[in-house]
């Protein structure tokens, strides 16, 4: 199998989809201030900045500019840690729990049409390959055995 030949009929493909704006929707419940309202509503609690960094693959200064906004919308809340005053515990109010909510349905709704329109076989094909992926890439981002 030529597989570069097959990557770049991918690359053209993804290309295609990113600009019918596909994963948009994915996206903003993946990636940016969406990711850190889900994670920290998923926590049920105080979570710290680097954890969020560490999930979400990203600089502390990354991290930083999406908790003052979020805090600046009043979606979120940072207090010290009694326990530790270094620490900073990132908490998420009750609208910034609804709208993780609400995100995270608006994005589950778009993906499961867009699966429906694969039909029941090729979308449970594109599931398990999207899983196979997630296995062979590490944390880092680097593929396994290369």
């Amino acid at each position: 199998m030529d597989y570069v030949e097959l990557a770049a009929e991918f690359l053209v493909k993804m290309n295609c989809l990113h600009k019918a704006r596909f994963n948009k929707r994915i996206n903003e419940a993946v990636a940016g201030e969406g990711f850190v309202l889900s994670y920290i509503a998923l926590q049920g609690g105080d979570v710290l900045p680097g954890e969020i960094g560490h999930k979400m693959g990203v600089s502390t200064a990354r991290v930083a500019m999406a908790l003052n906004s979020l805090e600046k919308k009043g979606l979120i809340t940072r207090k010290i840690d009694v326990s530790d005053r270094r620490k900073i515990l990132v908490g998420i109010t009750l609208e910034g729990k609804l709208l993780a909510e609400k995100n995270y349905a608006a994005a589950l709704d778009g993906v499961s049409k867009a699966l429906s329109l694969l039909g029941a076989y090729d979308a449970r094909e594109y599931v398990r390959i999207t899983g196979r992926l997630v296995e062979l890439f590490s944390d880092d981002g680097a593929v396994k055995g290369l």
